[in-house]
């Protein structure tokens, strides 16, 4: 007997558009919500900026991109195509090993007509909330506005795909950065370098944002400063960059204005420029307390995925960090519309909790601080043991492709992965 659910999917990106695909392929009456004219999610670039450079403001006029100008993938076509629809076959006008983003974005235009996806998507609607009304057979009212006119529907289940790259995670914890009185910005609102012409920039980060932005910046600013406070980093002047330095974390900034750093190095900057992340944000979701959201941990949640309470009615997808993106959303994807369907069957409530509690247990016995829950890291373990739910398994031709990406990020670094990786396979 199939089974067929009423399910909404928050958000039109590559996450919210893979799982209308896989609930659709198990027969769902599925609803897509985006709050844009246009799918896509992050990978629209939009050249608006907020009002706030930092994000704090809660009235600011809220932009959901965070794409630069200038943005290419750090992962190659090869490791961005779904089982069924490949990226490396479509080559629209940037045939690169690591195109711009709008060739990823004519590709995910183009999973979506070949998928006949589009014609499921509510556009220009803002879910304003989404509350469970029965815990006990788990049905959801969702709450959403298009173009002033609310509206409110009951489903099923809730696919919550809105994606974390909206809402700053900032340095606050630095003494004096809450009172300095030059210009702060987060990455979230950066497009192109021209605002930092002739400036003396400090950027906080280490991750591949801070390293890509960092790059673009030294061709117009005075100069360059990085500050990590991960112990691994080599500190120093940049070798290919004559006005780029690498420094430890911020010390503290005095009162007269001075970024000083914690190996005794200070200097007068114009521009603080967090690079630090995000937050998790849904301000949408009421559950009655069910789920929880700090910082960058929400949970809990089985894998990943499911709040053990409200599973499998209410999951999420992508909230993993640093993964293979698109694979890791296919998994998901596939397990939340086969659990839904009954084709696949979670373990009891008590026994996913548990898991979420021996998971939080790991990580404070190895020092592993909470806004890491989420971190996998590139590696297979978790993908493949989420498509084994469903009895697939990654190509060996794919997984190949991943240990080798992972073999040239250890070896060759942030500076080198990407031509390493492009010289294995001849491009």
């Amino acid at each position: 007997m199939t089974i067929s659910l009423k399910v909404a999917v928050i958000g039109a990106g590559v996450a919210g558009l893979t799982a209308a695909r896989e609930l659709q392929k198990e027969s769902h009456q599925v609803v897509v919500f985006e709050k844009s004219n246009r799918l896509g999610g992050t990978w629209v670039y939009d050249p608006r900026v907020e009002s706030d450079p930092l994000g704090l403001d809660p009235n600011r006029d809220v932009v959901h991109g965070s794409m630069y100008k200038s943005l290419t993938t750090n992962l190659p076509r090869h490791l961005m195509s779904f089982t069924d629809f490949s990226f490396v076959e479509k080559l629209y006008d940037d045939p690169q090993m690591y195109p711009g983003h709008e060739e990823v974005l004519k590709f995910l235009e183009d999973y979506a007509t070949h998928f006949k996806l589009t014609e499921l998507i509510r556009f220009n609607t803002i879910v304003t909330r989404v509350e469970v009304v029965d815990s006990v057979v788990n049905t959801f009212v969702v709450e959403s506005k298009t173009n002033g006119v609310s509206l409110v529907d009951e489903f099923d289940a809730v696919v919550v795909c809105n994606g974390h790259n909206t809402q700053p995670r900032l340095a606050a914890d630095i003494p004096g950065i809450e009172t300095w009185s030059k210009t702060q910005m987060h990455s979230h609102n950066y497009r192109d370098p021209e605002p930092f012409r002739d400036q003396v920039v400090v950027i906080i980060g280490n991750g591949p944002s801070a390293t890509d932005i960092s790059r673009e910046v030294a061709t117009v600013a005075k100069e360059v400063h990085m500050s990590s406070r991960s112990p691994h980093i080599k500190v120093g002047k940049s070798e290919k960059f004559n006005n780029m330095w690498q420094h430890s974390k911020i010390n503290c900034i005095n009162k007269d204005g001075k970024v000083v750093f914690e190996d005794g190095l200070f200097l007068e900057a114009d521009i603080i420029f967090h690079c630090t992340g995000y937050k998790l944000h849904f301000p949408f979701l009421k559950t009655n307390g069910i789920v929880n959201i700090q910082d960058k941990r929400i949970g809990p949640l089985y894998k990943h995925v499911f709040p053990p309470q409200l599973a499998p009615n209410l999951s999420f997808i992508g909230i993993p960090e640093e993964s293979f993106t698109f694979a890791l959303i296919e998994c998901q994807s596939r397990w939340i519309a086969q659990t839904l369907s009954q084709k696949v069957l979670l373990p009891s409530k008590d026994e996913m909790l548990l898991d979420v509690e021996q998971l939080y247990q790991e990580m404070n016995e190895k020092g592993v601080p909470e806004h890491h829950t989420h971190y996998i890291g590139f590696q297979t373990t978790y993908i493949d043991w989420v498509f084994g739910q469903t009895g697939m398994v990654l190509e060996k031709g794919v997984k190949d492709m991943i240990e080798y990406f992972n073999y040239c990020l250890m070896s060759a670094g942030l500076d080198g992965y990407m031509d390493a990786f492009a010289n294995k396979y001849g491009i």
